[in-house]
């Protein structure tokens, strides 16, 4: 089942990713939408919900950001935009970070579109004229 939510303004966000939160089916979450859409202040807004005290930042040049919540233990944030191939992810040891049990959130999962496990949360961010539109769907492959 897909969940749709539109929202207006930033300080629409946080209501919209508890909603997100509270659905979600696995742990690996991935992020898709356009340069620009929101996907570094969704994950912002999912991880202050999660606890994590620290501050979130986009990983654009480190490729994965390590955060710690209090009840959610160890979450991943990756951005895989500067990726040249795929192999570069299985080099960082992206089976290790899928293994862990941990929370990863991926922005540009498309780049390792061949490496993603058998089922993920899907959130696409699309911009409207004046809104964002947010779906949320849980994907398994069989």
């Amino acid at each position: 089942m897909e969940q749709s939510f539109t929202v207006n303004s930033e300080a629409e966000l946080p209501a919209t990713a508890e909603k997100i939160i509270q659905q979600l089916g696995t742990q690996v979450v991935l992020l898709a939408g356009p340069m620009g859409a929101g996907k570094t202040t969704l994950i912002k807004a999912f991880c202050k919900i999660l606890g994590v005290a620290e501050p979130v930042s986009s990983p654009t040049f480190s490729v994965v950001n390590e955060y710690l919540s209090p009840q959610h233990g160890t979450i991943y944030h990756f951005d895989w935009y500067r990726l040249e191939n795929q192999e570069e992810a299985l080099d960082l040891g992206l089976d290790s970070y899928l293994d862990s049990g941990a929370l990863c959130f991926m922005e540009w999962p498309e780049k390792i579109s061949n490496l993603l496990p058998q089922a993920f949360d899907l959130v696409r961010i699309e911009l409207d004229q004046t809104a964002r539109v947010i779906s949320h769907k849980i994907v398994a492959h069989e």
